[in-house]
């Protein structure tokens, strides 16, 4: 057997050995999905109005999931409002002084639609206008429960301007059983901008 010969059998094996493992995590990855779709009639505008919500006793991690995407779209409107419902979703550990600085660089220059962008219905096209009643699509993968056995969950969202799901962190307290919101600040990540506004559109 030439040289050429055995160095394209390498390859091609290596091919499919890449292949093999790109299906085999495809497969992985649906086999171990859970997927579950959360509705709401409104969007709040307060606290109050987040507490009458289904799943606002925080005992559900996925309602705590779609919650956090309710509060953070009211923070372009009302920030004050928005991180009063961010602090009763995060719980005992409220928001650092440099969370909030973060929310306030994402959403400047009228960068309000990164969080509409979680909803059912939004795409570029329509400016991320979102359908109602207000669905919020969850997911847990196979990863998601890395960290379980400390308290931790991580929960994916597709936002309809990114090619891949974000994800924030949910933190269990074993006393109340409630999940309280940890982390998100990937779910504050740029996406594609409205077509309205894209003037290489």
């Amino acid at each position: 057997m030439s040289f050429l010969d055995s160095l394209i059998r390498k390859l091609s094996g290596e091919v499919r050995n890449g292949l093999g493992n790109s299906i085999k995590n495809a497969v992985d990855k649906a086999a171990n999905t859970i997927t579950k779709t959360l509705t709401f009639n409104t969007l709040p505008e307060d606290l109050n109005q987040l507490k009458a919500l289904p799943g606002a006793d925080l005992k559900d991690p996925y309602s705590v999931a779609a919650l956090s995407v309710l509060a953070l779209c009211e923070f372009a409107k009302n920030r004050e409002a928005s991180i009063e419902m961010l602090n009763y979703l995060k719980g005992p550990r409220p928001l650092s002084q440099m969370e909030i600085n973060f929310m306030n660089d994402r959403f400047m220059d009228g960068v309000d639609y990164i969080p509409r962008s979680y909803l059912g219905g939004t795409s570029p096209d329509n400016d991320y206008t979102p359908t109602v009643p207000y669905t919020v699509t969850v997911n847990e993968f196979a990863h998601s429960r890395d960290n379980y056995k400390d308290g931790y969950l991580r929960i994916f969202i597709r936002s309809s301007g990114a090619d891949s799901e974000r994800f924030l962190d949910l933190r269990l307290k074993p006393s109340t059983g409630q999940w309280f919101l940890w982390e998100f600040s990937g779910m504050l990540l740029g996406i594609r901008i409205p077509t309205s506004k894209n003037e290489w559109a």
